[in-house]
């Protein structure tokens, strides 16, 4: 199974982790939510597949093209 990373578009703060790792993703579904300048953006899984590692955690600051969450589809 290919591994597929999931990385956020713009820096900012985890303010919310919406999956666990062993936990299965559709394609589009939210992953972490990222704020920044005070908005809140979601970051969406790819595709389908299975959380296989998740590289931050609540509050963690991010930068842009940041590797968040690992998937197996």
């Amino acid at each position: 199974m290919p591994e597929i990373k999931i990385v956020t578009e713009i820096a900012g703060r985890i303010c919310a982790t919406l999956v666990q790792v062993g936990g299965t993703v559709a394609d589009g579904d939210e992953i972490v939510v990222v704020e920044a300048m005070k908005m809140e953006i979601p970051v969406s899984s790819p595709a389908s597949g299975t959380i296989t590692s998740l590289l931050v955690k609540l509050d963690d600051i991010v930068a842009e093209g940041q590797a968040i969450a690992m998937i197996a589809n």
